[in-house]
């Protein structure tokens, strides 16, 4: 299913790859997909409240032709609209459903305008709709130089779109479209891809450990003050039992970045009342300041040594104030922890994912991390593969953070040895996975992969948490056998001197003119120095 979603994106991108950069047609690609998934989500709903049997509605056609006629019976229009935006939280009228413009787009009919309205009447009536289309600018001159052009351009992408399952597809449709979008064009685009993708099963992976021990809570509460894409936060509901009962808190700088957590959250089936997300800066201004501000779950993978204010008004900020430094104005990375650490329950876990600097970097940031060690706050360090990431090559490291310890060690895991290589980007499979999880649940020393620190020990190595100080990995490298060695190369000298011979043997056997005379003798002496 993924290679066939896969080979479609990259079909309709042609139509737009010569056009714009990379980073404007993915906007393009996944607001209509989502526009999509929207249209036919709601005919699949028509079919549930009519009382129909989908295998008498099998056709987008037929159950668009369904749809019509409930609305033109007065005695089922107003009950339809009402449940249809109870149960989904929108309504889209027959003549912008993505099936009816698409068999336009087929027939040469289309035009941009209905399309436009389309989106315009969501974002006008739904405040969930708010802005999310506002990426897919349909009124571009990149799309061509005039409308008729431009109309041409969406018409083939609409074509290209079609025949997408979004709704049968296995996993996270907007999530692995986005990571492919990404990955796929970033290169051609000719710079790497800003945004950071947590792969899915460095998510899985976060989210097993943050949910351990809250699986039976009734209501679950998870923040991303990072979110990207949302697919960290939406992992989560994996792992408890309660799936239903997640409210999810992001916030996210990035506006186009931001419309697609919203988007993706809409397409996973969370309710507008479920989510609690905004776009803004994490680190300059705390947020969320208002009940509830903390959380059972806390899960990050910020921008790795990024660059922040550091302004010295943060020292009385409640997020930094009981660490005594800030993070380097060049390296956040110590901020986006305390900020986050700052908004987890006392109850909860928190996962972030950083790179190894964190660990062992002194000035500043030792003193924030001294002062975690001694709070007992870090649970768990866990040095992730190299090349796991899109866009990074660095080896991570996963960081586990509670308030609630009764004891001041730290369980190291590396972790770094274990994966699937692939041929761009490596990949932990669940087996690699399910050893992590359960040496973090079992807090185990394994030789040569994980190690209970005590804080003596750490406070020995100056708090400095470099994983090699604590998981010896070093193997022993097998003793050479010297004689066999000597035996070897003798039998290798014996060889060389019968080929030699037989060399020998050949070139003197050779009929040779005047002119070969010369090298025919150089080729003898050769020879007869080796003897």
């Amino acid at each position: 299913m993924g290679k066939e979603l896969n080979s479609k994106l990259y079909g309709a991108a042609d139509n737009l790859r010569s056009k714009m950069d990379a980073s404007e047609y993915k906007n393009y690609l996944l607001g209509l997909i989502f526009y999509k998934y929207l249209s036919d989500k709601l005919l699949l709903e028509v079919v549930e409240q009519a009382g129909e049997s989908i295998e008498d509605y099998p056709t987008q056609t037929e159950q668009t032709e369904l749809y019509k006629s409930l609305l033109e019976d007065e005695d089922t229009r107003d009950d339809l609209i009402e449940t249809l935006e109870d149960i989904l939280n929108y309504v889209i009228a027959p003549e912008y459903l993505f099936n009816v413009l698409t068999a336009q787009a087929k027939a040469n009919t289309f035009q941009l305008n209905d399309l436009k309205k389309a989106f315009a009447n969501l974002s006008n009536t739904y405040d969930q709709f708010i802005g999310l289309f506002d990426d897919v600018d349909l009124s571009s001159r990149k799309l061509g130089n005039d409308e008729q052009q431009q109309n041409i351009t969406i018409t083939e992408v609409l074509k290209k779109l079609d025949d997408i399952d979004v709704l049968g597809h296995e996993g996270d449709v907007i999530g692995d479209a986005y990571e492919f979008l990404i990955g796929q064009f970033a290169s051609e685009a000719g710079k790497k891809a800003g945004e950071f993708y947590t792969p899915a099963e460095v998510s899985v992976m976060m989210a097993r450990i943050a949910a351990i021990g809250q699986e039976d809570k009734k209501l679950f509460s998870v923040y991303d003050p990072t979110m990207g894409s949302g697919s960290l936060m939406l992992h989560i509901r994996d792992y408890i039992n309660h799936p239903d009962n997640v409210k999810y808190h992001g916030q996210e700088l990035n506006t186009t970045t931001f419309n697609l957590a919203k988007m993706n959250l809409i397409l996973h089936g969370v309710d507008k009342e479920d989510m609690n997300l905004r776009n803004g800066d994490t680190l300059n201004k705390d947020w969320p300041t208002n009940e509830p501000y903390t959380f059972d779950s806390v899960v990050m993978n910020p921008p790795y040594s990024a660059k922040w204010s550091a302004d010295a008004t943060f020292l009385d900020d409640a997020r930094f104030n009981r660490y005594g430094k800030l993070a380097p104005k060049s390296k956040a990375d110590f901020a986006f922890l305390l900020h986050g650490f700052y908004h987890l329950k006392d109850t909860g876990t928190m996962a972030i994912v950083l790179p190894h600097g964190v660990l062992f970097r002194g000035a500043a940031e030792g003193v924030i991390r001294k002062k975690l060690l001694e709070d007992g706050s870090i649970d768990a360090v866990i040095g992730m593969p190299a090349n796991l990431f899109f866009g990074t090559s660095i080896p991570t490291t996963v960081i586990i953070l509670k308030k609630n310890k009764t004891t001041r060690d730290v369980l190291f895991i590396d972790a770094s040895r274990e994966f699937e290589k692939g041929k761009n980007q490596n990949k932990l499979s669940n087996e690699n996975i399910d050893k992590i999880v359960e040496t973090y649940k079992e807090r185990k020393n394994i030789d040569k992969y994980s190690h209970v620190a005590t804080f003596d020990e750490i406070k020995e190595n100056d708090y400095n948490l470099n994983i090699p100080r604590y998981v010896d990995t070093f193997e022993e490298e097998e003793p050479v056998d010297m004689e066999k060695v000597g035996q070897e190369l003798k039998e290798i000298r014996e060889e060389k001197k019968k080929l030699n011979s037989e060399l020998e043997s050949m070139i003197r056997s050779l009929t040779y003119s005047k002119e070969d005379e010369a090298w025919i003798k150089g080729a003898l002496e050769v020879f007869s120095d080796d003897k």
